[in-house]
């Protein structure tokens, strides 16, 4: 390890920091899109990262607390792991994560060094904005949620409340001093932009990218999990990822009690979050047969069951524009599979399903807009329905590879 530290420094590059929760061998989105990042910028950058030990779909595993992996430096900051499902245990995680790293990012960060920090737990960025200042590093938000508008999409926080007032000016002092900001979402530039008005903080805008390395079309045919299952005959809307509350899983589920009689269709939901048991519980009292919940599977296993569908859906709450964007989409873009998007007008998503002509976007909390969309589904031909999925193929290759977001991540963080 020292012999590959020194060969690191020797190469006289700027350092750049990563400082996210998530970080290899995590592979939950944030985890996956920052460890390729890091990975990909050691060309241009000694880069390092402070992360936390897993606690999402590696939970369970214990890592150690620095080494090398892909060229890239690790440090893990000690925190608990508790059952993050629990609100008061993911407050408890978020307190102790964020204090380690300030004292991890204290003892390494220098003049001179940038920093990129993801802005998700909300207490992280200002733990490396307060490092960075006191050692004369730059440090990036780079911004996945927006907070506290996601808490108040979610109905955590009410608009104008004290909470989020205060939250609003944390935000102002963090932006403030901020070298820039990344946002991954067109909505979310202007949204940042109104927070930050006057502070004259550049904004950048870059999306993330589908894995096309390892998600690629294949025929529904021979899929396995279709036959495992006995969905081979079936139309299969598939909703693949996390069930959180900026998720509507409701209007979904709705749909799906109107169309048990519809023998055709099917439901399949993958994945894991807070609305997976109710989810469950709705299952198992509505009596869905055209329903299946299935548990989590790797990210390595992404190509069977993106597949395993004819239309996969991509779902957000009332309120959600300029706060997130769904990173699944691309891969759903790269399985060369049509969307179904529920979210508001001029969203990123709405923006990519719609410029792609790779779906229908209906608002989010209307099943009676989602079942008639589910119906134009139903009532394309293979034709129609290969066609659609052909342009969402192009478009991850051409629009959303890992080459053109990197080169992005390049120009803002070399200053360009």
């Amino acid at each position: 390890m020292e012999t590959e530290e020194k060969q690191t420094r020797s190469a006289g590059k700027v350092r750049l920091w990563v400082i996210t929760e998530l970080y290899y061998p995590e592979e939950t989105s944030t985890g996956y899109y920052l460890t390729k990042l890091a990975e990909h910028l050691t060309d241009d950058f000694e880069v390092k990262a402070i992360c936390g030990q897993p606690n999402y779909s590696r939970r369970g595993t214990r890592a150690p607390k620095r080494e090398f992996h892909n060229n890239v430096e690790i440090f893990r900051a000690a925190s608990t792991t508790l059952d993050k499902n629990v609100i008061l245990f993911r407050l408890v995680n978020m307190a102790t994560l964020g204090l380690s790293i300030l004292i991890l990012s204290l003892r390494h960060f220098r003049r001179g060094d940038r920093v990129l920090v993801v802005t998700t737990p909300p207490v992280l960025p200002f733990m490396a904005a307060v490092a960075a200042l006191s050692r004369g590093s730059a440090y990036t938000l780079l911004i996945h949620d927006n907070y506290p508008e996601i808490l108040v999409a979610v109905g955590k926080a009410k608009p104008g409340s004290l909470f989020v007032s205060i939250a609003d000016r944390f935000n102002r002092w963090l932006f403030k001093y901020a070298a820039g900001i990344i946002v991954v979402g067109r909505d979310m530039v202007d949204l940042v932009a109104s927070k930050s008005n006057g502070l004259d903080v550049p904004i950048a805008y870059i999306p993330n990218w589908a894995e096309l390395e390892t998600v690629r079309p294949l025929s529904r045919v021979g899929n396995p999990l279709l036959h495992e299952l006995g969905l081979i005959e079936k139309f299969v809307f598939l909703y693949a990822g996390n069930m959180g509350f900026p998720n509507d899983i409701e209007s979904i589920v709705e749909c799906a009690d109107r169309m048990r009689t519809n023998e055709r269709v099917h439901f399949v939901f993958l994945g894991n979050g807070v609305k997976r048991k109710w989810l469950s519980n709705e299952i198992e009292k509505r009596s869905l047969s055209n329903v299946t919940l299935l548990d989590p599977r790797p990210r390595s296993d992404q190509i069977q069951f993106l597949n395993a569908c004819d239309v996969g859906l991509v779902s957000l709450v009332d309120r959600m524009k300029g706060v997130s964007m769904p990173s699944r989409t691309y891969n759903i873009l790269a399985a060369g599979k049509p969307i179904l998007a529920m979210t508001e007008p001029e969203s990123e998503l709405s923006l990519v399903v719609s410029e792609t002509n790779a779906g229908i976007v209906v608002p989010p909390n209307h099943p009676d807009q989602l079942a008639e969309a589910i119906g134009r589904f139903l009532s394309m031909n293979s034709v129609e329905l290969t066609e659609m999925g052909e342009r969402a193929r192009n478009a991850a290759v051409t629009q959303y590879s890992i080459e053109v977001a990197v080169e992005s991540y390049r120009s803002v963080l070399k200053g360009r």
